[in-house]
């Protein structure tokens, strides 16, 4: 499986990472340590900061999208305004497990399974569940990234595939599926620590998580695959995730972790967000 993403170094509140060709140095502040690496940042195609505004150092040589491959997915990359590039390769190991967990379980239960992907962005964890043959239904707030997501399943070949696209504000979207009946066999939610709706509702996660958690279950299928809960939020550490996943589940299995940039074994891993999932064994 092609993954043309790197971690190449990371210290002094920076990461330094290639996407294909590009290389790209942006801030990062849990890497408090020393770099590893010092004269690899100076092969850095552009440079990313927050000190007196947003400013891009070589934008220029960024300043149209590339594609490259990820975890076996091909997503289009962007250098945008707020330091963004179009992916979090942190999740990139999820993806691999949705993949294959979801295209084993198809094969264990006989049928096509149903996945939902919420606060889903550019779509990589849908586009690896619709590879292994799933039925996907893509959540966004943002128009912008709903369409940027299609973009990325065209460059898969997936634009036939069984994928609703559905730019809406997550709560509101989904008390209108427990009254319609759908069920999802396998949901994927990365709240976001502070967020506005498709109509301008504010969702904050300690006010709205809990919320979402509920009608999540209630959504859940009668034989469902997992549920899988991320944050990127200072204080949801992988045990507060997976406690929030134990108050719907009596039974089946809790993991639970954190998630990891990472490149060569010499290079320290970077921490960025954790994970925990409920899997229904």
């Amino acid at each position: 499986m092609k993954d043309e993403y790197e971690l190449l170094d990371s210290g002094d509140g920076k990461k330094l990472e290639r996407y294909g060709e590009i290389i790209l140095d942006r801030p990062c502040a849990q890497a408090v340590w020393e770099p590893q690496h010092a004269k690899l940042w100076d092969n850095a195609t552009a440079r990313f900061d927050r000190s007196g505004g947003l400013n891009w150092e070589g934008r220029g040589k960024v300043s149209k999208p590339w594609n490259v491959e990820i975890a076996g997915v091909v997503m289009k990359l962007s250098a945008t305004d707020f330091g963004h590039i179009g992916v979090f390769p942190e999740t990139r190991a999820l993806w691999k497990w949705i993949r294959k967990t979801l295209s084993e379980q198809a094969t264990k239960k006989g049928r096509t399974l149903k996945f939902l992907n919420l606060f889903a962005y550019s779509g990589g964890a849908t586009l690896a569940a619709a590879q292994s043959g799933a039925e996907c239904c893509h959540l966004d707030a943002s128009k912008g990234m709903v369409d940027w997501a299609r973009e990325n399943a065209a460059l898969n070949k997936l634009q036939d595939a069984p994928i609703r696209w559905i730019v809406d504000d997550v709560i509101k979207f989904l008390r209108r599926e427990v009254k319609r009946g759908n069920k999802y066999d396998g949901i994927l939610l990365d709240p976001p620590s502070f967020g506005r709706g498709k109509k301008g509702e504010l969702y904050k996660i300690e006010d709205q998580l809990m919320t979402t958690l509920d009608l999540v279950h209630e959504v859940l299928s009668d034989d469902p695959a997992f549920v899988l809960l991320t944050s990127h939020t200072p204080g949801f550490s992988p045990i507060v995730l997976s406690n929030l996943l134990r108050q719907y589940h009596a039974t089946g299995c809790f993991e639970c972790g954190e998630m990891l940039l990472t490149g060569k074994p010499e290079v320290n891993q970077l921490p960025n967000g954790n994970w925990a999932r409920w899997i229904n064994d």
